[in-house]
């Protein structure tokens, strides 16, 4: 029978925590310095402003619409493809004005400057400043009263120290998968929001899953026959198997969303795509790794 990971692996994590720190710490600075210095891209869930999704009968030339929304003054505008070459999101950050005026200035730009080219506006959504603002609170309070929940569990379900590093693993996992989006400068909007808090979740499902077999070793050798490490290494080459089968699967389902379900759940299956290796990765390097390293100190 054919077995992606092979029963009795002896891999010394344990020994290469350092290595995994390191790794981490690179990633995780990188990430940072990319958030504070280049930032997001918002959606406009949370920038605030109109957005108009264009269907044009056959491929536009965005430059061409780029001059249209300079001749209406609306503001600063984005102009992306949206799902298809003919498919084509205007996001413009005016949107105290009326938006019916808003809207048939532009149409009846696009209507002048591309008369060989039929089009019809599939979908207008204006968003308030304020309320962009207030999505932004409320989305950051989610992420961090989820963690807070997680810390609380936890501890209570362990100890306190196995809390600790499960918190500190999906703070990384988060702050990492943030980063790739500010490197790519992919848009956050709710959606994305949403999944980072589904990464929460999963990652610490798989974490829970490894400090259970380490509890569980830990009541077997009251003894003390094995030292530390080779109590850690061993729990994480036992649940190592289930642990890469199981991100892998779920990996390629969300491969899948990412590549086939088009523009509206992009956001939302990148995050989980990035968040589920790092995730994985923190899960097997990282959490068990800061359980050893406290408790020899």
């Amino acid at each position: 029978m054919f077995e992606l990971i092979k029963q009795g692996t002896k891999i010394d994590f344990m020994g290469k925590a350092y290595i995994f720190f390191a790794i981490s710490g690179f990633f995780i600075l990188i990430s940072l310095g990319l958030i504070f210095t280049k930032g997001f891209t918002y959606g406009i869930d949370f920038a605030g402003g109109t957005v108009f999704q264009v269907e044009f009968e056959k491929t536009p030339n965005l430059d061409t619409i780029r001059n249209v929304m300079n001749k209406a003054n609306v503001g600063e505008a984005v102009i992306q493809n949206f799902g298809s070459d003919r498919d084509v999101l205007i996001r413009v950050e005016k949107n105290d004005e009326d938006l019916k005026r808003v809207s048939e200035s532009i149409e009846n730009g696009l209507t002048q400057e591309m008369k060989d080219n039929k089009f019809q506006v599939v979908r207008v959504e204006q968003v308030g400043p304020q309320v962009g603002k207030d999505l932004k609170k409320m989305a950051f309070n989610a992420v961090i009263y989820s963690i807070i929940a997680v810390l609380i569990y936890v501890a209570v379900r362990f100890q306190f120290i196995f809390a600790s590093a499960a918190i500190i693993a999906l703070i990384h996992d988060v702050i990492i998968t943030l980063g790739f989006f500010s490197l790519l400068g992919k848009e956050i909007s709710i959606s994305v929001i949403a999944a980072v808090l589904t990464l929460v979740g999963y990652s610490l499902n798989d974490t829970i899953v490894i400090f259970d077999r380490i509890r569980e070793k830990m009541r077997e050798d009251k003894e003390g026959k094995l030292s530390l490490k080779d109590l850690m290494n061993n729990s994480l080459n036992e649940t190592l198997s289930r642990t890469i089968i199981t991100s892998f699967l779920t990996l390629l389902s969300v491969v899948a969303l990412y590549f086939f379900g088009g523009e509206v759940i992009n956001g939302f299956s990148f995050a989980l795509m990035v968040g589920i290796i790092v995730g994985s990765y923190s899960s097997i390097a990282c959490a068990s790794a800061l359980i050893y390293v406290i408790k020899k100190k």
